[in-house]
């Protein structure tokens, strides 16, 4: 696990509008804000290049203009605002943690303030992709296309597109099958539930379980997490029976772990090899 080292900005006053009662949408108050990036500070150390850093003076004009754009009820939304926008404005930074306290609350009682916490970061991902019908490349690329298109999610790789046999129902058609790489802010649950979406918006149907489709998309690690979620299970099960998965994701990451079984997936294609 890499360590990253951090950038700190400590109780930033900013008035803005925020708050579920009229009064405070209308007068406003005093909110306080303090951030925690994480991020790789080693080569700007060594070259005293900025570009290589964050410039704090500039993130705190930005963060201000972010927080005051909108008026939101809760605080909650507020900080999940400027957590998301640091991550999408500044590339460097892989995860932040956002502590909004809130010392005007409407409370009717003395306190120092009220407050939450948020950490965010992106996750790395890798989603399989197939498809069995009509044109399957355009399906393919149609579905990569919507992913690049999203706020939420980056395409760090993609693999190339390989024909394989069917796996579980044989009586289709060959598949395409490819492997992608990403970067996303979303949950796993969220994360599934948008590329069902996906599906969905390219016509996908489920009618038989492992049959025919325009298109399937599935996650099949996420960060080195380990579920059993009746939602998602991590890592998506039986990626080690799968050539159909195993070959590309060795094209775009050979090294990577699988976290369940603690062996690398180049190691993982050659032992199915061999059987």
């Amino acid at each position: 696990m890499v360590v990253l080292d951090k950038i700190y900005v400590k109780d930033l006053e900013i008035f803005a509008n925020h708050g579920v009662f009229q009064e405070e949408k209308s007068l406003g108050q005093k909110f306080i804000l303090s951030l925690e990036l994480e991020l790789d500070l080693r080569e700007a150390g060594i070259t005293g290049d900025l570009t290589k850093s964050v410039h704090y003076g500039e993130l705190c004009h930005k963060v201000e203009k972010e927080f005051t754009k909108e008026s939101y009820d809760l605080i909650e939304m507020a900080a999940e605002k400027v957590a998301n926008f640091i991550l999408k404005e500044y590339p460097l930074v892989q995860g932040v943690k956002v502590l909004l306290k809130k010392p005007w609350a409407p409370i009717g009682r003395h306190l120092e303030y009220a407050g939450i916490e948020v950490y965010r970061k992106w996750h790395k991902v890798f989603i399989g992709l197939g498809s069995n019908m009509g044109d399957k490349k355009k399906n393919l690329m149609d579905a990569i296309e919507e992913i690049k298109a999203s706020e939420h999610t980056k395409i760090v790789k993609v693999s190339s597109f390989i024909t394989t046999e069917p796996w579980g129902y044989i009586e289709q058609e060959e598949f395409l099958n490819g492997v992608i790489e990403v970067r996303t802010l979303l949950t796993p649950k969220e994360l599934l539930r948008y590329l069902l979406q996906v599906e969905k918006d390219l016509k996908r149907e489920r009618l038989i379980k492992w049959g025919p489709r325009t298109i399937d998309l599935d996650v099949l690690l996420y960060d080195n997490l380990i579920t059993a979620d009746e939602e998602i299970i991590l890592p998506h099960p039986r990626i080690e029976e799968r050539m159909f998965v195993l070959q590309p994701l060795a094209e775009i990451a050979p090294y990577e772990v699988h976290p369940l079984l603690n062996r690398r997936i180049v190691d993982l294609m050659k032992l199915l090899k061999a059987k």
